[in-house]
């Protein structure tokens, strides 16, 4: 991949298209309305049929093709460094409790995989969260004591199948890796052939909670439902000052064949290096190497260069691989580590949230959509508590990155429109700025043709201003992570309205 190279898009959506659903026309009442067709969406929407309940799932693009299309789909309950501080927080019964309830998913989402016959490509691995720098092996000692006595069968060492040395790692036993498409287009169909109900291409803009609560989508559709699930990775609707709890961050995904015989045989991350993720899927005869790293804010800095950087990486590391596909993923890092996923807000009866997954969407989607079912039927869960939106008593726990989340946020909204603006005859073909034209901002990107398509600089969500990414062409909101196409088009939320069209 070379530095002017741009993504040439997610392998898992690429190998599994999927067939095209239809978009809601008609007004509608369901049990349950799932908002969301990603991994927790859908999750919850097919236990809650397997329940009994009738349930509407409303995609604003296409199945399993947002963050879960672009995800390196590792099934693992080792979440890089978060049993040691979970138990310092949370106490070891909280450390526990989050262990229970990931390995738990996981181990529903292979009976799932296995119930309903699905080629999803599922092996069972090690995984690793592992360090060269000599200086922090103590830490991953604690880590791994920690998710030792939190139940995981985890031990401290120092081989792993990388072929470099490590100074050392967590090693977890029994994980798993997937094809992420695979497994939900499949749980897509079952749900419909329980009787559910998927559509996309249905942006819902509108949420009336009450008894029932409805849904409005930006057609003038209305959806009438007893309870409404909120799984849009980023909140759309925002009913609990969420968005001042997370953090988007986006990663860069690299990936190519590697011999059958190079295979590191396992799951592995470093939180050091700007993040380094490695894992291999099945391709023929051959291993597909996936490679993830390089994290940043949406809308900041050189994406290319990063690209270049982590293929570099890649390159040095493996030699013998032929990198192929290039493509991008985005997360929500919750300001105290764990998810939230439970009722909306102090007041809610009857509409529910699922978000903050911090990187680890596949087990904390499925766990979510156990959890959730729960709640909705009335049933119990032992770890409710742990992931509650509403929990109180991490308030001064979560103080630090609160603050640092929200300073970074006021520091973009207000420094960014101090920036100075080029001129747009300044843009070449290809590229795109945030330029001002008497006296209002705009985000103007120029086509490969030269025509120059003009939008609104501030975000729909919030108000914040818009940044380019070249290798996406995309505008991105470096404030909560919405981003649009070159036209305005939003492409992920939590922003449901486009940018609005400019003249120059």
């Amino acid at each position: 991949m070379t530095q002017n190279s741009h993504v040439s898009g997610s392998y898992w959506l690429q190998t599994a298209p999927g067939p095209d659903r239809p978009a809601l026309t008609d007004d509608l009442t369901v049990d349950v309305a799932v908002i969301g067709a990603g991994v927790a969406g859908l999750s919850t929407a097919w236990e809650l049929t397997r329940a009994g309940k009738s349930v509407a799932v409303l995609e604003a693009d296409r199945v399993a093709a947002g963050v879960t299309g672009h995800t390196t789909a590792k099934v693992t309950a080792l979440h890089t460094l978060v049993y040691d501080k979970l138990r310092r927080t949370r106490g070891p019964e909280g450390a526990r409790l989050y262990a229970r309830s990931q390995s738990e998913a996981i181990e529903r989402a292979a009976w799932i995989a296995d119930e309903l016959g699905v080629d999803c490509d599922w092996e069972r691995r090690s995984a690793y969260t592992y360090v060269r720098d000599a200086g922090r092996v103590e830490e991953l000692r604690a880590e791994a004591r920690a998710a030792h006595e939190a139940g995981l069968p985890a031990s401290f060492v120092t081989e792993t199948g990388l072929p470099f040395p490590v100074a050392g790692a967590v090693k977890v036993t029994g994980q798993a890796q997937f094809h992420p498409r695979k497994y939900l287009l499949a749980l897509a169909d079952d749900l419909l052939a329980r009787g559910g109900q998927v559509y996309e291409h249905t942006t819902v803009v509108g949420l009336e909670e009450g008894e029932p609560c409805r849904l409005t989508t930006d057609t003038g559709v209305t959806v009438t439902a007893r309870d409404v699930v909120v799984a849009t990775h980023y909140p759309v609707f925002d009913r609990a000052l969420l968005f001042a709890r997370l953090s988007p961050r986006r990663e860069l995904v690299v990936a190519g064949t590697i011999a059958a015989g190079r295979d590191p045989d396992g799951m592995y991350i470093t939180p050091d290096e700007g993040t380094r993720s490695v894992r291999t899927a099945p391709h023929g005869e051959d291993r597909l190497l996936v490679v993830t790293g390089e994290h940043f804010t949406p809308g900041t800095g050189n994406t290319r260069a990063r690209f270049q950087h982590l293929s570099d990486w890649a390159a040095e590391h493996f030699p013998d691989v032929t990198l192929t596909h290039a493509w991008a993923t985005q997360d929500n890092d919750p300001t105290d580590t764990v998810p939230l996923v439970g009722p909306f807000h102090p007041g809610a009866h009857h509409t529910y949230v699922a978000t903050g997954f911090g990187g680890w969407g596949m087990s904390g989607g499925m766990m979510a959509g156990r959890l959730l079912t729960a709640q909705i039927t009335g049933g119990t869960c032992e770890w409710s508590e742990l992931y509650d939106p509403r929990r109180l008593r991490s308030a001064v726990r979560e103080a630090p990155s609160f603050l640092k989340t929200q300073a970074e946020v006021a520091r973009h909204f207000v420094g960014d429109r101090l920036r100075p603006a080029p001129p747009v005859e300044s843009l070449p073909p290809g590229e795109g700025a945030v330029v001002r034209v008497g006296g209002e901002r705009l985000a103007v990107y120029r086509d490969e043709a030269g025509q120059p398509h003009a939008v609104s600089a501030r975000c729909t969500h919030m108000g914040c201003l818009v940044a380019f990414n070249a290798a996406e062409r995309a505008w991105e909101c470096p404030c909560h992570g919405s981003r649009f196409d070159t036209d305005g088009k939003v492409v992920q939320g939590p922003a449901v309205r486009p940018l609005e069209q400019r003249d120059i």
